[in-house]
């Protein structure tokens, strides 16, 4: 079993900012894989479905993105799923605007999310699909940046690279994580289907 948590702020208020592009994925994922996201536990909102010929939760947490591992660790403690089979797909500042990188594991870096996600489970060996964003002018608050919408233009470019993430996602789940890095964290890899 697999466990795709998307990261993200609820409230309409939040919806398509940059920091809501793990709850996009997750849309998408949904949409991709006819999993319906109806179910309400963990404060959360997620479904069930199949991946390949995998059982996975797609997940969106409802606690706002500096709580995201709340949900995280429910999810963890009540199915004991493997660490390496929690997928979280993130925003991220420190690539480039509309890459798209899969890490095995690492530090949260500077996103709350991810520092809250490793507090609670006290890991950080867990799987993530991060989505470049863009960076902030340099006299921009990064909080403003990061709830801030995208660009007509940039928005076009980013749905590509939401697909992208999508697809990165199902090949862990489908080849693992060796074969998804090796076509995913390529130079210049553009979205297909």
């Amino acid at each position: 079993m697999f466990v795709v948590v998307g990261l993200g702020n609820p409230g309409k208020e939040y919806t398509n900012t940059r920091h809501n592009i793990g709850f996009d994925t997750i849309d998408l994922l949904a949409s991709r894989n006819n999993i319906k996201i109806n179910k309400i536990k963990f404060k959360s909102v997620y479904g069930e479905g199949i991946i390949g010929n995998e059982k996975v939760l797609l997940v969106k947490p409802q606690t706002y993105m500096n709580n995201s591992g709340i949900t995280v660790r429910d999810i963890y403690n009540f199915y004991k799923v493997p660490i390496e089979n929690i997928i979280v797909v993130v925003d991220d500042i420190d690539i480039d605007f509309a890459a798209v990188r899969i890490k095995r594991k690492g530090s949260a870096g500077s996103h709350n999310g991810l520092k809250s996600i490793i507090y609670l489970l006290q890991k950080d060996d867990f799987p993530r699909v991060k989505i470049g964003i863009g960076k902030k002018h340099e006299a921009q608050d990064l909080a403003n940046f990061v709830l801030s919408r995208f660009s007509k233009s940039e928005r076009e470019i980013i749905e590509g690279s939401i697909l992208l993430g999508a697809q990165s996602v199902e090949a862990i789940i489908k080849y693992g994580i060796d074969e998804a890095m090796n076509e995913f964290n390529t130079k210049g890899n553009r979205a297909q289907d």
